[in-house]
């Protein structure tokens, strides 16, 4: 390790690229526990100065999925947004991902307790707020209930299911104290979302700057996926805009290219409200129910709508983007995405429920 540290480490002018071998050497170091934390530390430091490459990132991604739990499922999309979570806007993807599953297309989400360098409301804010405690929720309860689910979805195909990164991953838990030291974004933020706990083909990847894009549409290429959006959304998030227009990259048989999505071409652009709530975990569900019934605001009703189509059309599941939007609007209006969500959140709340009673946890332990 300290070997590589040396290349990695020279300073501006003087650190190299590792090869794919020489990265897979560090990623399984670092992701297995035979790196000291001083070491992680500055080889993940290093790596943030130097900007990794796509072999170093795809080595990290390979050696963390044969260290996952991964659940091969029926085809569906992956939804990788950042780990830190949101601080100022609607999280989107979250509705989304019901209606999309009511649509018949598995849905993957995962995340992690909050990490920096955002440090917003991530999915197990929203979760607790719900009633349901991330921390309990075992991988097994995780796939039951997106099998649950899956049955209120069209013809009984979708599903959406949820993976704690630290459970599926646990070298990813491991890691958690030191990127909370750290305080900084490092490779291992893009790493993460590359996981594909569920082996899905499809993948909607968030991105923050347009620098990177050349090197995530040759690294996704390079990790089998057979159609990618990269989206330069909302808070760096997977979410489209919707009162303005957001850059998007579709990445298949390793081309890359880019679309400006303009919400006004679908008639959908609408202004956020002026008096935009501050997202807490609890906003951020209350809305989520809301717009799954067929209400709540309509910036973030439209939003919904415009990302269900999006990821819709990314599968194939529709022939364009405008037919898209009209499978999902049904899907709200008529509450078949509400019945998914909620059959979902009944059977997570059954698996993991915040602050089990007294006399539950006395017969748990006599049991």
């Amino acid at each position: 390790m300290i070997d590589l540290l040396k290349e990695v480490a020279r300073g501006k002018r003087g650190a190299r690229d590792l090869n794919y071998g020489e990265s897979l050497e560090a990623a399984e170091a670092i992701l297995g526990g035979r790196s000291t934390p001083a070491q992680t530390g500055a080889f993940l430091i290093a790596q943030r100065l130097k900007l990794e490459s796509a072999e170093e990132l795809e080595a990290f991604v390979s050696v963390a999925r044969r260290q996952a739990y991964r659940e091969c499922r029926k085809p569906g999309i992956d939804f990788a947004g950042p780990y830190d979570g949101r601080q100022k806007t609607f999280w989107a993807s979250l509705p989304t991902a019901f209606v999309v599953a009511a649509a018949g297309v598995p849905v993957t989400l995962h995340g992690s307790a909050p990490l920096p360098p955002k440090y917003g409301v991530v999915l197990h804010d929203i979760l607790r707020a719900a009633g349901i405690d991330p921390l309990m929720l075992s991988r097994a309860s995780a796939i039951a209930a997106a099998d649950t689910n899956a049955s209120a979805g069209a013809d009984g195909q979708g599903g959406v299911l949820f993976a704690d990164s630290a459970k599926w991953c646990p070298p990813l838990g491991e890691l958690h104290g030191i990127r909370e030291e750290l305080g900084m974004r490092t490779l291992l933020n893009t790493a993460e979302k590359l996981i594909d706990y569920s082996c899905s083909p499809y993948l909607v990847l968030s991105v923050f700057h347009n620098t990177v894009i050349d090197r995530l549409a040759r690294l996704v290429t390079r990790l089998g996926y057979r159609k990618t959006l990269i989206v330069q959304g909302v808070e760096g998030s997977e979410d489209v805009f919707i009162h303005r227009p957001t850059r998007i990259h579709t990445v298949e048989d390793g081309h890359c290219e880019l679309d400006l999505l303009d919400p006004e071409m679908y008639g959908l652009d609408t202004e956020l409200p002026d008096d935009e709530p501050v997202w807490t975990a609890r906003k951020q569900l209350d809305m989520l129910e809301a717009v799954l019934q067929g209400g709540g605001h309509m910036a973030y009703y439209n939003q919904t709508l415009l990302n269900a189509a999006v990821r819709l059309h990314l599968t194939g599941a529709v022939g364009s983007v405008e037919e898209g939007i009209y499978t999902a609007k049904p899907l709200l209006d008529n509450g078949a995405a509400w019945k998914v969500y909620l059959t979902w959140k009944k059977a997570l709340q059954e698996a993991a429920p915040i602050g089990e009673p007294a006399e539950r946890k006395a017969a748990v332990r006599k049991a």
